[in-house]
């Protein structure tokens, strides 16, 4: 994989500086939000190092991902339910038309055969 951004991040006054793929504003948003989010579990303990945050917040990024993937597998499967219930209720939709125009023909004929 070829890295295009080489980008200098400040997290908890700690310089990183990472090679990614992925645009720069991105990588720099999620930083900050890390940076909040260590800040803030170390600010409402002033037991937690820098360490203990850092492994706090990536356990709650980590939960938050499984929940998010464990919710989109859900909406996955809603999703295949109702396309397949989509394709059976347009298959009799498809029957009601044909019978419909059945019936028609069938009283158009019956009107003139009067």
């Amino acid at each position: 994989m070829a890295y295009k951004n080489r980008i200098k991040l400040t997290i908890c006054d700690t310089e990183y500086v990472i090679t990614t793929d992925e645009p720069e504003s991105y990588v720099i948003e999620i930083a900050e939000e890390l940076d909040r989010s260590m800040r803030e579990i170390m600010e409402s303990d002033g037991r937690v190092s820098t360490t203990m945050a850092a492994v706090l917040a990536a356990l709650t990024y980590a939960d938050q991902a499984k929940k998010a993937a464990s919710s989109a597998d859900n909406l996955r499967f809603q999703l295949k339910d109702y396309i397949n219930d989509n394709t059976k209720l347009r298959a009799e939709l498809e029957e009601f038309r044909r019978e419909n125009e059945k019936l028609a023909r069938e009283i158009k004929e019956l009107k003139a055969g009067k």
